[in-house]
């Protein structure tokens, strides 16, 4: 006889379809009792009789019978024991937390957005690290062309290491270290020779790493909290550039400090 409510030519399961009935149906049958199906559900015996006649309901099948003191399947429960126990093994394991991943089974690429310099600092304690427990993963580090959009969300990086001020609510943040930022001149410059005040740090020439093109940034408003206004010469998007303008000329340049990793600079 066809089901009403999940007719012959339809798709998937009927509407209502209740797993539970999948755990107490193979409980059922592989006890062949209602009071030990009870036990082994930590349910009651009223609670599971009531679920037994759903389940004949369901299946229009009487499915166990009485015979003398004991119950018995009928055949059409004999046929359904080992389904309904596939069943439930099916969604023991689906439900069941995972193991996690074994990183040198791992056959793909992640990708970092990260600035410049954050990149020069993280990228070779990363590679040896992928080579000690991933072999098979690649790195590929990106610039912060997506910084402040749905990147992450999007799948379109797997990691994004800065300054992150745009937090999805699925987003994990774990902080990595705090940095402090510092005037970078060249050996000889004139800030160098004597004590470093702000009116002088003011009165210098500086070149402002800015994707965007900014001239101002956070030093900006310290400097006028003091009434000081500084001389942005140039405007560079990348640190590695900035530094090597400074390393060359008058000009000062901000960098973090005590990054982890970071090469030697050739500033003071």
């Amino acid at each position: 006889m066809n089901d009403p409510a999940n007719p012959p030519g339809s798709s998937g399961p009927p509407p209502g379809l209740d797993a539970n009935l999948a755990v107490a149906l193979h409980a059922l049958l592989a006890e062949q009792s209602v009071t030990r199906a009870a036990a082994r559900l930590h349910t009651s015996p009223a609670a599971m009789s009531r679920t037994l006649a759903r389940l004949r309901r369901v299946l229009q099948d009487p499915l166990l019978v009485r015979a003398g003191q004991s119950m018995v399947p009928t055949p059409r429960a004999q046929a359904l024991r080992e389904e309904a126990a596939a069943v439930v093994r099916s969604l023991g394991a689906l439900l069941t937390p995972g193991t996690g991943v074994d990183p040198a089974t791992l056959r793909t690429t992640f990708t970092v957005q990260a600035a410049d310099l954050i990149g020069a600092a993280l990228s070779p304690g990363l590679l040896e690290l992928a080579r000690r427990e991933a072999p098979g993963v690649s790195l590929r580090f990106r610039a912060e062309d997506l910084e402040g959009g749905p990147a992450l969300r999007d799948g379109r990086i797997d990691l994004e290491a800065g300054a992150i001020g745009h937090v999805d609510p699925e987003t994990k943040v774990e902080e990595l270290v705090t940095l402090r930022m510092a005037a970078a001149v060249r050996p000889g410059h004139p800030l160098a020779e004597k004590p470093l005040t702000p009116a002088r740090l003011a009165a210098a020439e500086h070149v402002v790493v800015s994707r965007r093109g900014r001239f101002t940034g956070p030093l900006d408003a310290a400097l006028a909290e003091q009434g000081l206004r500084r001389r942005v010469a140039v405007v560079l998007p990348s640190h590695l550039a900035a530094l090597a303008l400074s390393a060359g000329s008058d000009v000062v340049c901000l960098i973090p400090t005590a990054l982890p990793g970071a090469a030697p600079s050739p500033l003071t």
